[in-house]
This record gives C-alpha cells, sequence and structure tokens, in this order.
C-alpha cells in the first residue's frame, strides 16, 4: 500500500512556502528601509554639525544669523577714529584705548581745551540691515573745556557717512544717532532719543524734521552701571531697545538734500537711506564699552 502525500496537500505546503519567501523578502526590504533612513539621518545630522560650526542656526529649513563680536577685547582692529582737526585714523592723546578687555575713551591729554574735538570711532564695515549691541557705563568726569550738554552724552551713531568722506574740521558725520545720556544721580536724563544729522525720519508716520525725538519709554540710569543699548535696523524700520525693551521705534531716513554733505551721499534723484557706517562717539564724557556685537539679516 502506497502511504503518497495526497495532492491537495502537498499544494498547501508549496504555497505556505511561497507565503514564507514572500515575508522573509518584505522583512528584508524594510530592514534595508530602515538602514538607509539611518544613513540620510546621520548624514543630516553631519550637515547641521558643520553649518552651527559655520554660525548658521537652522530651523524648519531656514538659516537664522548669530551674533558676532566686533570688538576682539585686545586691540582696536577693525575700528577707526576721526577727531576733528586730525586726519582719519590720528588716535589723538590716546582718546580710544584698550584696557582691561574694556574699549576705553578718555580725555586725560586733551588739556584745559576741548576744542570742540568731538571723535567719530568708526566700524569698518557698511552695513544695512543688522542689529547692533553694546554694553556701555559712563565713568569719571566730563573733559575739561566741553560744553555743559557733554556731561554724561555719547550714543551709536548708524547710517553714518563713509569714513573717507568726513572732512577734516567736520564735527560729526551725517548719520542718525541713538543718544546716550547718563544720570547725575538726582534728575531725569533719559537715553534712548533718536537724533539726526543731515537727514530725516518718520515718527508715528510723520516726516520729522527736528533734531531729536525722546524715546516712547523713559529710562534714566544713575552712577556707573553698565547698560545695554540696542539699535534693530531692517527694511528701513528702526527700534531702539535699552537692556531688551523697546524703548522708540521710526522709520524710513532720507538725507537732507539741504545738507551740503549729506547731497553727496545721494545716489540719482533718490534720497532714500539705504546703509552706512556704525560708529561710536567721543563727546568729552569718558565712557566704556565690554562689548559690542553685530547680527546681520541675511
Amino acid at each position: 500500500m502506497s502511504f503518497g502525500i495526497p495532492f491537495f496537500v502537498t499544494f498547501k505546503i508549496q504555497e505556505s512556502k511561497s507565503i514564507k519567501m514572500k515575508l522573509n523578502k518584505n522583512v528584508w526590504l524594510s530592514l534595508s528601509s530602515i538602514m538607509v533612513l539611518s544613513m540620510i539621518i546621520s548624514c543630516g545630522a553631519k550637515k547641521s554639525d558643520v553649518k552651527k560650526e559655520n554660525n548658521v542656526h537652522e530651523s524648519d529649513g531656514v538659516s537664522k544669523p548669530e551674533w558676532v563680536s566686533i570688538f576682539n577685547g585686545t586691540d582696536l582692529t577693525g575700528w577707526t577714529i576721526k577727531i576733528p582737526g586730525h586726519p582719519l585714523g590720528e588716535n589723538f592723546g590716546n582718546t580710544l584705548r584698550v584696557e582691561d578687555s574694556i574699549l576705553k575713551i578718555r580725555y586725560d591729554a586733551y588739556g584745559p581745551e576741548f576744542n570742540d574735538r568731538f571723535g567719530t570711532v568708526y566700524f569698518d564695515r557698511y552695513l544695512t540691515d543688522y542689529r547692533i549691541k553694546v554694553e556701555y557705563r559712563f565713568v569719571g568726569e566730563t573733559a575739561q573745556g566741553a560744553p555743559n550738554w557733554g556731561y554724561r552724552d555719547s550714543g551709536i551713531q548708524f547710517y553714518g557717512q563713509p569714513p573717507a568722506t568726513q572732512k577734516m574740521d567736520q564735527a560729526f558725520p551725517v548719520c542718525l544717532e541713538y543718544n546716550f545720556h547718563g544720570g547725575n544721580g538726582t534728575d531725569d536724563r533719559p537715553l534712548g532719543a533718536a537724533c539726526t544729522n543731515g537727514m530725516f525720519i518718520e515718527y508715528n508716520g510723520q516726516k520729522n524734521t527736528t533734531t531729536c525725538i525722546a524715546a516712547d519709554v523713559s529710562k534714566t540710569f544713575h552712577g556707573d552701571q553698565w547698560v545695554t543699548a540696542e539699535i534693530d535696523v531692517r527694511d528701513g524700520k528702526i527700534t531702539h531697545y535699552v537692556n531688551g525693551e523697546e524703548i522708540l521705534n521710526y522709520a524710513n531716513p532720507t538725507y537732507n538734500v539741504e545738507n551740503e554733505t549729506a547731497k553727496m551721499l545721494i545716489t540719482g534723484s533718490d534720497a532714500k537711506v539705504k546703509g552706512g557706517y556704525v560708529s561710536l562717539q567721543s563727546n568729552s564724557h569718558p565712557i566704556d564699552f565690554r562689548k559690542i556685537e553685530l547680527l546681520e539679516y541675511k
């Protein structure tokens, strides 16, 4: 008697083997997909690390700029001073100096007469859309012979004319200014006003022709305390901050065509200010800067 396997049983066994082969193939394909995906993720992580090393953050595929120090804490690399009556780059009286990782402006070599030697300390690059942040403090006494308004007065100038175009005896560049005032211990002397030289701005939607506009938020800082001032400049809109708080905003600076120096900076018939140089004021009262940082919008 034959004990051979019936046909329908043979068919079931072959079908089972076929299913197992398909399952094994699917499992192999799934494992392969996982390995490829892991390699892609790994490569992406390495690219991300490279971008971070290049000072670029990436979030949702959008590159974001980072703060960069533009004062190295060691010397005056990247900065040039202009003092009326002296050539560009001549640091008369060692006005600008670096000590203990602090950029200092001093007048101990000026003698009894200040003679309106209001200096401009230029950062050496032309800028358009950016944010600048400085930490500063007033110290000591106003220089001998300086005007009364020079007491604890300084500022960040921006949208400024090229350093090489400032005339020998020109006191202030064509620019906008975030004004620094320091308190006298008693009275309110708020900082943060927007001041103009050779330019106009729009404030609350209206063209403004006054020299200075007070900050909307009044802040006075007495003594020798450190203060953080920031300016955000983007697409013609300008915002002032102090210690992280917004205190003033305005927009659309234009050159004053009646100002002879400003007129030379106009291209064609368009008086709109598109960019310029950042500078620190040397206005007769000693001041320290321990941090100067720049963030550029690409």
